[in-house]
């Protein structure tokens, strides 16, 4: 059985004492239903790797370069990751899509290399609310997911988490219902059932779009969603470990 797993995605949020205070509240609120993991921005990482230490929760990036180091001024390299013992990068966020051009290659090559690197993508993808409204969120989500798995091949969706996070949905307050949800996600399972049935079994497919704790426990009980990856309720303490609570385990 897929265990739960819940992500916060911290953003471009925070200081020293607000990542303190959260953690803390997290730790004390968590009652281990879920896996959890923490996207701190990057300067926050060693804070986050020394508060969680002994715990649980595990951390990771945002972002990464595909490129193993060199002149690439204000980039991230996986080494650098693994210095800090992360555990999962983050990769093709709507906003790296859209605000930082990141295409579909771009995407693939960094889940190459994360995965050369012994780290667990957590593949994001999604579509508009325009392509949503013209009918082919499937026809986009199978492009993003189809570069990857010409890139990676099957077997390595046993270690990659998707996100799947309709761009419409993310910080609007808008969230998708959980039979929309389900929708996509059991489009997604059945693209890697095609390939590898044992494989696609495996995979954990989290939803992400104005998670809460009042949609959580809703969503969460959808056969093909195993878990949230969790923006603006994530820097809210008591509203990201009533998320997390809510998972089916």
């Amino acid at each position: 059985m897929r265990r739960t797993l819940v992500a916060a995605n911290w953003k471009m949020n925070g200081n020293k004492e607000t990542v303190a205070s959260l953690l803390t509240a997290f730790k004390n609120g968590m009652s281990g239903s879920a896996d959890v993991a923490i996207f701190p921005p990057a300067l926050y990482v060693p804070q986050v790797a020394q508060a969680l230490a002994g715990t649980d929760i595990s951390f990771g990036v945002q972002n990464v370069s595909a490129q193993e180091s060199g002149a690439f001024t204000g980039e991230l390299s996986l080494s650098m990751v693994n210095d800090f013992a992360c555990k999962y990068v983050l990769i093709g966020h709507s906003e790296r899509r859209e605000l930082f051009g990141e295409t579909d290659a771009d995407v693939a090559q960094k889940v190459v290399a994360t995965l050369k690197a012994g780290l667990i993508p957590m593949l994001c993808i999604g579509e508009t609310l325009e392509q949503r409204e013209s009918g082919i969120t499937e026809e986009v989500v199978g492009t993003q997911i189809k570069a990857v798995l010409d890139a990676v091949g099957i077997a390595a969706f046993e270690t990659i988490v998707i996100a799947y996070e309709p761009v419409w949905a993310i910080g609007t307050g808008k969230t998708a219902s959980p039979e929309q949800a389900q929708d996509v996600h059991a489009f997604i399972r059945g693209m890697l059932e095609a390939e590898d049935a044992a494989v696609a079994a495996k995979t954990r497919i989290l939803y992400g779009g104005s998670v809460k704790a009042a949609s959580a426990e809703a969503l969460f009980g959808q056969p093909d969603i195993d878990g949230g990856l969790v923006g603006g309720a994530s820097l809210l303490a008591d509203e990201f470990v009533a998320i997390c609570n809510a998972a089916k385990g």
